[in-house]
């Protein structure tokens, strides 16, 4: 996607670091969750509606319909299950699980350079990570939205309560490899999908509730990348003395703008998407890997950044002279029999990173889902 604007990117004497929030800083899913505690069948729920958001966005199209949407599908159904805007704050205060090492390395690079967080996040979520971390909120893009804004009857209730158990008990859909039409799904999740349609599109429709599928504008990926167009403009820092760290596919554009303006683009414990539009590949269960390679963007730009990837040794970090004893030595008590693997990224080792990225991510997220219980 093309952004106007850019050109009215003046260069500036500094650099910048972007993130996204859920895989770079927290190990939360933050809807699945909020979903599994409060809503009958929530977990199952949130996957059949998160594949139907697959189905959508990526072989459908849906005409005003993109990835990470069905982060506005969900919300009339905790609605539904009573949930208010503090009910949401506080179930994300009490359950923000951070990456380890992220509130130091977002700590860390606010020291360095100006840094902002972009997440398709609900705020109060987001809002709660920032608090724990120490961030400040007016240097975040995320999703806004109030669900007390929306009344609604018991009866409206009952309703989506139905539907919400409906979707639950629906079969999982799969989707066929380059799949890019209807006619390619078996007749029986052809029918799955026919009827999440009517639910979400037309019976819904006429309910007070679906005013949150209206109105809530999710910032998924043309928004991230549009917000870091946003950022270059009120700092006055070039695109190519920006760094972003990314991991899903709603950071896919904005790992490729940064990319595409000469920028430092890494992708972070990432699916294939945003491993194959990254420069980086970062595979580490502690983010001191991103103070380290921030640093080093610091200190020496992109080129810098690169030439240390290149030599991820702890010998080659040292001598490269763009990094702090200190987080040398963080480095090497959080992995002190191997060090996490940073990569750089070719055509060459694409596709064997892509696969290695995915069995990392599966460890992660099952351990973390774990550890939430």
């Amino acid at each position: 996607m093309d952004f106007e604007g850019l050109e009215e990117i003046s260069a500036y004497e500094g650099k910048q670091f972007i993130t996204d929030l859920e895989g770079p800083v927290t190990i939360n899913d933050n809807p699945r969750d909020l979903c599994g505690h409060f809503i009958d069948r929530g977990q199952r729920l949130f996957a059949v509606v998160s594949r139907y958001d697959q189905v959508l966005a990526r072989v459908i199209r849906r005409q005003g319909y993109k990835s990470g949407d069905h982060l506005r599908l969900i919300l009339p159904f905790l609605k539904a299950y009573g949930v208010t805007d503090n009910r949401m704050q506080e179930f994300s205060r009490k359950h923000v699980k951070v990456v380890p090492g992220a509130d130091k390395a977002m700590r860390f690079v606010q020291e360095l350079m100006a840094s902002f967080l972009v997440s398709s996040g609900y705020e109060h979520f987001v809002g709660a990570v920032c608090e724990e971390i120490g961030f400040p909120f007016d240097n975040v893009y995320c999703t806004r939205l109030s669900l007390d804004s929306v009344r609604i009857d018991d009866w409206e209730s009952q309703i989506l309560k139905n539907f919400a158990q409906e979707i639950a008990l629906m079969p999982m859909l799969e989707i066929p490899p380059g799949a890019r039409s209807m006619r390619e799904f078996p007749a029986k999740d052809q029918q799955t999908i026919a009827r999440l349609d009517e639910i979400f599109w037309q019976e819904m429709s006429d309910l007070s509730a679906y005013r949150f599928l209206n109105e809530v504008s999710i910032i998924g990926g043309d928004d991230k990348a549009a917000s870091i167009v946003d950022v270059c403009k009120k700092t006055g820092v070039s695109m190519e003395d920006t760094c972003y760290i990314g991991n899903d596919v709603s950071d896919v554009q904005a790992l490729a703008l940064v990319k595409r303006g000469g920028g430092l683009s890494i992708a972070f414990n990432a699916n294939e998407s945003a491993v194959k539009e990254a420069e980086v590949l970062v595979l580490s269960s502690n983010a001191v890997t991103t103070s380290i390679l921030v640093e080093a963007f610091h200190r020496a730009g992109r080129d810098g950044a690169m030439s240390l990837v290149e030599s991820w040794t702890i010998p080659g970090i040292r001598d490269s002279g763009l990094v702090h004893d200190y987080l040398v030595r963080e480095l090497e008590r959080a992995f002190p029999k191997q060090l996490p693997r940073v990569v750089r990224i070719t055509r060459e080792n694409l596709e064997p990173l892509v696969q290695e990225s995915l069995r990392f991510r599966e460890r992660e997220n099952s351990e973390a889902a774990s550890g939430l219980g």
